[in-house]
């Protein structure tokens, strides 16, 4: 049976500078330099005022994409460097032994990475994109495109937009957009195959225009074809999964206890269930040394976050050549302890049924339909008519990376989308104020 090796897997050849690969030595190493790019980058920085789950902040601070992200990495690099440690006698008498401290920086950046492609307004922004062409307006343009590109627009994705961010060159930038890793960018392709094979979740890793990139990636890495425009994940890309799985189920529970959505007293029964008996005791005995109810809990979610990690990583060293021959199935999640496995999907019911529902996400949900919508409509309107008036100052607003006078419509669809998927909520907000006439600008 096929199988992937690590010191295939491990590699920091560099996306658009291949022929430049060496080994630079020094005190960083590729992949803490692919870390140190992303967190100096304005895709990164623009997180920052991209919504998470709750509105963006006023009196309470709750998470934003770039808290998450940050939050991601750091629980993503302890998994990773816990399951380093282990694999590490594992394979103590392979020559590449070494390589394999490697993983925590891959993790660390893959992190940091995974929601660059995210649009503005949480996962409704994704939606709205999709639907406006399966359903809105952009219907229209079905007929002039082929059925792969269709596929790409009726289940954009803000996963392979990541990788479109990260590897594409915008014009006036160099080739190989980031020019991060291999390994790097191979650990953020959360569904490695085509959005032809998007399904019904409509999920898939990279649009039409990066599938060779992505192929040229995998086959570097050695990863398992599993069929046309279809790979195994890299073995990373389970660690990023499983940093954000644990971060956004049980941050979002703390947020919501931030927020008074849920009680004091209901939050620490959902934590500690967690816990068997013996060790809940504990964790009330030293929750009770704090009189801030906040604290109380975020002592807890620290906890959980402990034992969340060990036990990914327990599973990950357990299932190892599954995941390496492409057969393993699930999320590392889904196969934790039976008592870790309960909690989980307890925090998941609770934040489905209060969380996500609660009235001012979902106006923010409404508002920012609303807004992605009016803003698709005029800039696509924009590209496909450039010698209109109306549209020769609103292609001005375009920032010059965006090719709006590309050779094709799907080129020239895709700039529209490059641009508003990298809006801030702010930015996109006042975008659509002035373009439907609501405000001004200073005169």
């Amino acid at each position: 049976m096929a199988r992937m090796n690590w010191n295939r897997l491990i590699c920091d050849k560099r996306f658009g500078q291949e022929d430049r690969h060496d080994s630079k030595g020094g005190v960083r190493s590729d992949f803490e330099r692919d870390y140190d790019r992303l967190v100096f980058s304005s895709p990164f920085r623009r997180l920052q005022n991209k919504t998470q789950v709750f509105p963006l902040p006023g009196s309470i601070f709750v998470h934003n994409r770039l808290t998450h992200s940050l939050e991601v990495s750091s629980v993503g690099k302890s998994l990773a460097g816990e399951i380093a440690l282990r694999l590490k006698d594992k394979y103590a008498g392979e020559p590449w032994v070494e390589r394999l401290r490697d993983i925590s920086e891959i993790v660390a950046a893959a992190c940091l990475a995974h929601d660059l492609g995210n649009p503005p307004f949480g996962h409704s922004g994704e939606k709205t994109i999709g639907a406006y062409f399966s359903e809105g307006q952009g219907l229209s343009l079905k007929k002039r495109l082929t059925e792969a590109q269709w596929n790409d627009l009726i289940h954009f994705e803000g996963n392979a937009n990541s990788l479109r961010t990260l590897v594409h060159q915008f014009n006036g930038r160099r080739a190989g957009g980031f020019a991060m890793t291999y390994s790097t960018l191979a650990s953020i392709v959360k569904y490695p195959f085509s959005s032809s094979q998007a399904g019904e979740k409509g999920k898939f890793g990279f649009f039409t225009t990066e599938k060779d990139a992505f192929e040229r990636i995998a086959t570097e890495l050695g990863l398992i074809k599993l069929g046309p425009e279809r790979y195994a994940r890299h073995p990373l890309v389970y660690l990023v999964e499983a940093a954000d799985d644990i971060c956004y189920q049980i941050m979002d529970i703390e947020d919501g206890h931030k927020l008074k959505i849920i009680s004091t007293e209901e939050t620490t029964d959902l934590l500690l269930a967690f816990f068997p008996a013996e060790v809940q005791q504990h964790r009330l005995e030293v929750m009770n040394t704090v009189a801030d109810p906040n604290e109380k809990i975020a002592y807890l979610r620290s906890c959980i976050v402990g034992l969340l990690v060990q036990e990914c990583a327990s599973t990950f060293v357990e299932h190892e050549d599954e995941i390496l021959q492409g057969t393993f199935t699930g999320s590392l999640i889904d196969h934790i302890s039976p008592l870790s496995i309960a909690g989980y999907e307890r925090c998941s019911k609770l934040a489905y049924e209060r969380l996500y529902r609660a009235s001012y996400v979902v106006d923010v949900d409404l508002a920012g339909n609303r807004i992605i919508n009016l803003l698709l409509e005029k800039l696509i309107d924009a590209v496909l008519h450039p010698e209109r008036n109306y549209s020769q100052l609103l292609l001005n607003k375009f920032p010059q990376q965006y090719d709006v006078h590309a050779p094709t419509l799907f080129e020239k669809i895709q700039a529209v989308l490059d641009h508003i998927s990298a809006m801030t909520d702010i930015y996109a907000l006042n975008l659509y104020r002035q373009l439907d006439g609501i405000a001004l600008p200073t005169v």
